[in-house]
Parts: structure tokens; C-alpha cells; sequence
């Protein structure tokens, strides 16, 4: 009988420090000694405690599969201690992800974002767990396109037999709960028409063809869809598996060299770069920004964790830097004008409903086009010759 082993990223935004800026030692702490218990009682095979920005992340392994109560129920409570210690040290937005008072199961719709990968491990299973802030879910569109369909970047898709046949896309549309599944290259085309408009079509997972096993997850979850308000940027993560037939370490992490824009930044509101950076640096400050993302590399092995290694801690992805600081200086200047600003639609769970509704009876209808001042007399009869 086959094992499957579980890897189980669940986060949460339970108070900052500064503001939005960062996760408080002593919350970090708290959820680390969460942790080291529910290894030591064999909840977990292991788990690793780890922040971007001002969001905890949970990183686990277990045998109960994805969506399993007793995982999400661990979470869940562990979140709810460290609100307890935001509250203590009066953080900011102590709770802002826990959009309810009590667990009910699992965590869908309850605030918290997870991405759970249930696989077979391999003699060598290394894998990457991505974890962002300051952004929306749909900012995997353009790197897993560009990981699993993209031969520009992934050489692997030409060369490798076992990568050559492609991968099934998984899409998510977030506005009407439907999902769908694109065969690539086959349906390529079509697969972009619909994930580059990221702010409502999300890839939530990646399928090798020649493999049959899940290569990639993401976190879908929309704060704003589920709370009907703007709480908070969702923040997500990401886990994706590496080599041996998958995609190679350094084809994974190549999208990542290019700072490609996402939604969020200051109050979720804007387009902005999307930063590589290191552990030390996750912590985005300017204008709420730029958005950045961390890739912890670990080696699973009989479901241990063994890393972390901070993979964007590497003078490689420097340039990205410096071109995501150009290019916030770029958008910047626009100030709320769009492209900067996001587009109205995408605004509906900000401040801008309450301004629509406050000035809404003073909008008038375009008074009517003049008449023309020959409008009805007869043509001349020089005009009627011609």
C-alpha cells in the first residue's frame, strides 16, 4: 500500500508589524512552539513556521490528504494564539484573515489561504514553496505559464521525453465558482485568453501528462469575494515540485527573473512589481510594496523536511530587483490614475461603492445633441441635381 504523503502550506494575516509591514518575533515564536508540538504528538511528520510580510505561513507534512479537519483545525487554532499575541502587543489588524468566530471543518471561506499537494514522494522529491505579499492569487498565472507551457523558458519542454507531451491546466473562475481544465499545448491558446485576466481566472493547479501526478497548487482563496469587503490583500502561496520529469529547479524559479506586474500594493488597489526577494527583505514597505515573493527549497525525505533553502537570496535575481525599483518609480508617477490604480471593476470591494452610492442622484442624463440647423428643409435644387 502506497503512502501518500501531504504537503500543506495554510497562511495567515493575524497582525502586522509594523502596519502591514511584517510579522511580529514573538507571534513567529508562538507558532513555532504550535508547531514543534504537533510534530512531537505525530500530527504532522514535520512542519516548518516561515513569513512573508505580514503573514504567517504554516508549512506541513502529514498522511491525512488535502482538506483534512485535524490539519486545518490545528491551523486554525494556531492562528487564533498568535492574534492573541498581536493583541497583547497591540498590533495592527490583529485577526484580519479569521472572518469568522468558530472553525467549521475546513478553512474554506474562513480567511485563511492554503495550497495542499498530496503526492507519491520520490527517491529525491525537492520542492519549492512560494509565498507572496501583498497581491491576489492570480499572481501564479503568468510564472506557471511560463514553468509548464512555455519552452522559452522551460528548455525541458523541448528536450525532456518525459516533459514533452505537456500539462493539464487547472483553472479556477473566481466570480462564478467554476472550474475547467485546459490540455496544453493543444488548448494553449485558449488557456491564455482566460488566465490573462488574473484578477478572476486563477490557476489552481498544474497535471504532467506523461507522469499522471500534480506537479503544482495554489491558494485561490479572494478575501474580498468571501467577506464582501475589502479586509486585506489575499496573499498567497504556491507549491511547486521539481526535476526527474517536472519542470528543473532553475527552470522553476526563471519566471522570477522577470519583476512582472501584479495587483495590490497600497490597499490592494494598484498594479505594481512583483518582487524576488530574500527571507531577510520580505518585508515591503514602500507604498505598501513593491509586492515580493520568497521561495523556500526543501528536499522531502520519508516526509521530513529537510531545508529550508532561501532561494531568491541570490545575486542572480539582482537585476529583477533593480528593475522592479524602476519600474515602482514608473507607476508611481501616475499617483490614482490608472494603469497604477486598478480599474474600476476591480475596485468593488474598496471605498468605491460608498462613493458611488454618496453621489449617485447627482448624476444627470447628457442633455441631447443639437439640432442641426437644416434639419427638415428641403434640399436646394442645386443639391437635388447633383
Amino acid at each position: 500500500m502506497i503512502l501518500l504523503i501531504t504537503l500543506s502550506i495554510i497562511k495567515a494575516d493575524t497582525g502586522g508589524f509594523v502596519g502591514h509591514s511584517a510579522v511580529h518575533p514573538d507571534m513567529m515564536a508562538a507558532a513555532r512552539h504550535a508547531m514543534d508540538r504537533a510534530v512531537r504528538s505525530e500530527l504532522l511528520i514535520d512542519g516548518h513556521v516561515a513569513s512573508c510580510g505580514d503573514d504567517v505561513s504554516l508549512i506541513m507534512t502529514h498522511r491525512y490528504g488535502a482538506d483534512s479537519q485535524l490539519i486545518h483545525s490545528f491551523a486554525w487554532d494556531t492562528f487564533q494564539t498568535t492574534t492573541g499575541v498581536a493583541r497583547e502587543l497591540g498590533l495592527y489588524g490583529a485577526g484580519q484573515d479569521l472572518l469568522s468566530d468558530a472553525f467549521s471543518g475546513n478553512l474554506r471561506g474562513m480567511g485563511p489561504g492554503y495550497a495542499e499537494l498530496e503526492f507519491d514522494e520520490r527517491p529525491s522529491e525537492p520542492v519549492v514553496c512560494f509565498l507572496a505579499d501583498k497581491t491576489e492569487p492570480g499572481a501564479w498565472n503568468y510564472p506557471l505559464y511560463k514553468m509548464f507551457a512555455d519552452p522559452f523558458n522551460t528548455a525541458g519542454l523541448v528536450i525532456d521525453a518525459k516533459m514533452h507531451a505537456g500539462f493539464v491546466f487547472e483553472v479556477y473562475d473566481l466570480f462564478e465558482e467554476k472550474w475547467i481544465c485546459f490540455d496544453c499545448p493543444a488548448e494553449l491558446y485558449d488557456m491564455l485568453m482566460y488566465i490573462g485576466a488574473p484578477a478572476r481566472y486563477v490557476v489552481h493547479g498544474v497535471r504532467s501528462k506523461t507522469l499522471g501526478e500534480t506537479a503544482a497548487a495554489t491558494s485561490t482563496q479572494r478575501l474580498s469575494l468571501i467577506a464582501g469587503r475589502y479586509v486585506g490583500k489575499d496573499d498567497p502561496v504556491m507549491i511547486v515540485r521539481a526535476q526527474s520529469g517536472l519542470p528543473a529547479l532553475g527552470e522553476v524559479l526563471e519566471p522570477f527573473a522577470f519583476p512582472f506586474t501584479v495587483g495590490g500594493c497600497m490597499r490592494g488597489s494598484h498594479h505594481a512589481p512583483f518582487m524576488p526577494v530574500s527571507v531577510g527583505h520580505a518585508h515591503p514597505a514602500r507604498f505598501d510594496g513593491p509586492p515580493r515573493v520568497v521561495a523556500l527549497g526543501f528536499q522531502i525525505h520519508d516526509g521530513r523536511l529537510v531545508g529550508p533553502r532561501d532561494l531568491f537570496a541570490d545575486p542572480s535575481f539582482d537585476e529583477a530587483r533593480h528593475q522592479a525599483n524602476l519600474a515602482m518609480d514608473y507607476l508611481r508617477r501616475h499617483g490614482p490614475f490608472e494603469p497604477h490604480r486598478l480599474p474600476l471593476e476591480d475596485l468593488e470591494y474598496t471605498t468605491m461603492p460608498q462613493i458611488q452610492a454618496r453621489i449617485a442622484d447627482r448624476w444627470t442624463p447628457l442633455p441631447s445633441p443639437p439640432v442641426p440647423a437644416t434639419a427638415g428643409r428641403p434640399a436646394s435644387a442645386g443639391a437635388a441635381k447633383s
